[in-house]
């Protein structure tokens, strides 16, 4: 028999608040009444069936500031159910991982009636987030009490309540004693050692846990490059042809650190139960809009929008805007040349101390604009890819990703390929990929990490001292805790994280021949980089939404195209020379067929060792098989009966 939650009681005295919803100063009285109904409103009737209530019970919103935060939670019974409906995958008493299901809950490991630790509390958020998103429009017209916020069928409450500033903000609260366990292992105490992504992973989830799991691999991946590139800095310099071995020793290790990744990550994610995760029909992301019609494929009712009207934005808008963007991030290029070149006039001139130093300011200050001119069109693809109106997140992310890396890549690297195969000034690439690889890495860690944190510690100090100054006898914990954690900052999602390190690997793997200490800045930056992401994880921003996933996406495939890139780059830096240059002083187009011919065979090599590594383990691969004739096993019973 079905288990359904119009069977079942879901009230529970025991109140475990779990996320945070904070209206508007000004919202009338009617509008949060009709959301807080929607929100315990049964599932049969188109609600959540989740618990809700006030911060501030009606006495102390009389005393006190912030009546409009409000407190979501669920039963127990209520986030079992939900597990089942989004798909969670736990591990069963006979070692394997399945789909958890109500009606089998005995069957997995942990599991008690007794016993609340079954979910994670971030599972729990997660399941909250996932019902709060999906109430959607029905009959009404508009939400009550604003006329002006038009609603139709198919739109998600909750999105067009923060569209039209009704609500501030929805976020989960930390639990301060785990978090406390988590830092003290994590990053409190300073030491070169591993960082316990099991617990990172119990408390964030799966996509925090998998950067953290990739910053930490790809650090210790950069270790032989730094430790190699380090005596071809210091010895031969020079010597374009000797780096021909470590040029080639780069494009192999740039291959195997990325097939490896793929296997460890395979290994985690089924432990974690998220590479089972079925991911065929994922529900309509929280902005997508459209008119209410019935999935062809679910048969679900959902939002239905056109793909050709998608497209025409796309091809008529987006693409037209990004050329332009392009275009711009290369005149800007050209005037950082000029300034070179001013620069470089003056210290021919004058020859003093004074101006050699100021060789190095158009290179700085041309890091400084691509870090500005970078974040502003971050703003512009966001708000282009939401306009798009993807259907599913996974859509969404995958054209803001690619908008984003096209951008990124011509603005950074457009003034190095440059220098390298027009100007062919070897010096002046050296100076300008240490200028570009070392600014970047200090302003991310100080617009990233050190300056939210600074502005954090002062706001905590202002609300403790609020707080201690209250004479109402009320649950002044969790009142401070709210208080402080709804202005902190919101993290933006890993995607900030991933181009930092996208870009970072460009730096080391396209001109390694040029320049072999970028490995070893790398190394130096990341090392200090997972404390400080650490820091801006658990102390700077808020708790984010806990989301499930299998792998780290599309940065997979952007990594290893730029390692592709990165072969037909130092091919051509071998081949330009001058040692290279002398063994054909006569017949330039033997060097070029020769270069040509190098590079594919590495081409060759990276494929061919991509192919031979599997992305799976094999015992990962007979598991999956194992799971899949047990379900083929259990469809043919279903259809004999």
């Amino acid at each position: 028999m079905k288990v359904t939650l119009s069977a079942l009681d879901t009230s529970e005295s025991s109140f475990m608040p779990l996320v945070v919803i904070e209206f508007a100063q000004d919202v009338k009285e009617e509008t949060k009444e009709w959301l807080k109904n929607r929100i315990i409103a049964p599932k049969k009737d188109g609600g959540a069936q989740l618990l809700f209530r006030p911060l501030l019970n009606k006495y102390e919103q009389e005393t006190l500031e912030n009546k409009n935060l409000y407190l979501v939670g669920a039963s127990k019974i209520r986030m079992l159910l939900g597990a089942e409906a989004v798909g969670l995958v736990k591990e069963c008493n006979d070692n394997t991982m399945r789909a958890f299901t109500y009606r089998t809950r005995q069957n997995f490991k942990g599991f008690d009636d007794t016993n609340d630790d079954f979910l994670t509390m971030a599972e729990c958020q997660f399941i909250i987030k996932h019902e709060l998103e999906n109430l959607r429009a029905k009959d009404e017209k508009m939400i009550p009490g604003y006329p002006q916020a038009k609603l139709y069928p198919g739109k998600s409450l909750l999105r067009r309540l923060l569209t039209s500033g009704i609500v501030i903000q929805v976020f989960p609260l930390h639990d301060n004693e785990a978090l406390k366990k988590l830092e003290d292992t994590w990053y409190t105490r300073f030491a070169l050692k591993y960082q316990p992504i099991d617990s990172i992973r119990g408390y964030f989830g799966e996509t925090i846990a998998l950067y953290f799991g990739f910053l930490e691999y790809f650090t210790f991946a950069l270790i032989p490059m730094a430790v190699i590139g380090l005596p071809y800095y210091l010895f031969v310099w020079e010597d374009y042809d000797k780096y021909v071995i470590f040029a080639s020793f780069n494009l192999i290790w740039s291959t195997l650190i990325l097939e490896v990744w793929k296997r460890g990550c395979a290994n985690m994610t089924y432990r974690w139960g998220t590479l089972l995760m079925k991911r065929k029909f994922e529900e309509p992301r929280p902005g997508f809009h459209g008119v209410l019609g019935i999935n062809s494929i679910t048969g679900k009712e959902e939002p239905l929008y056109p793909s050709y009207k998608r497209q025409l934005r796309i091809y008529l808008v987006s693409l037209p805007f990004v050329c332009l963007c392009l275009y711009f991030s290369l005149y800007v290029m050209m005037i950082y040349f000029d300034l070179e070149v001013w620069a470089l006039g003056l210290h021919e001139n004058s020859g003093s101390e004074w101006t050699s130093v100021l060789l190095y300011v158009p290179s700085i200050i041309y890091a400084i604009v691509i870090e500005i001119m970078n974040r502003l069109y971050r703003y512009a693809a966001e708000f282009l890819t939401s306009w798009e109106n993807h259907r599913l997140e996974s859509a969404y992310q995958n054209h803001l990703i690619l908008k984003v890396l096209v951008f990124n890549f011509l603005n950074c690297f457009a003034s190095l390929f440059y220098i390298a195969f027009v100007l062919k000034d070897m010096k002046l690439l050296r100076q300008s990929l240490a200028t570009l690889l070392i600014t970047s890495q200090i302003l991310n860690q100080i617009v990233e990490s050190l300056l939210p944190y600074w502005l954090q510690r002062k706001h905590g100090v202002r609300v403790k001292r609020k707080v201690q100054a209250l004479k109402v006898d009320i649950d002044a914990t969790l009142y401070e805790q709210v208080i402080l954690e709804k202005e902190m900052g919101t993290y933006l999602g890993t995607f900030d994280d991933y181009l930092e390190l996208f870009l970072q690997f460009g730096y080391v793997s396209l001109f390694s021949c040029v320049y072999p200490l970028a490995a070893a800045f790398a190394v130096l930056n990341n090392f200090t980089e997972v404390n400080s992401d650490a820091l801006k994880m658990c102390r700077v921003f808020k708790r984010p939404f806990s989301e499930p996933s299998a792998s780290i996406g599309v940065w997979q495939l952007a990594f290893e195209t730029m390692s592709v890139i990165s072969v037909v780059t130092n091919c051509a830096l071998i081949g330009m020379s001058p040692q290279v240059n002398a063994i054909f002083p006569e017949s330039k187009a033997d060097l070029i067929l020769i270069v040509v011919a190098v590079e594919h065979a590495l081409l060759a090599l990276k494929f061919i060792l991509a192919f031979a590594i599997p992305d799976k383990p094999r015992h990962i691969q007979m598991k999956l098989a194992r799971l899949e004739f047990e379900s083929l096993e259990a469809l043919k019973q279903q259809v004999s009966l």
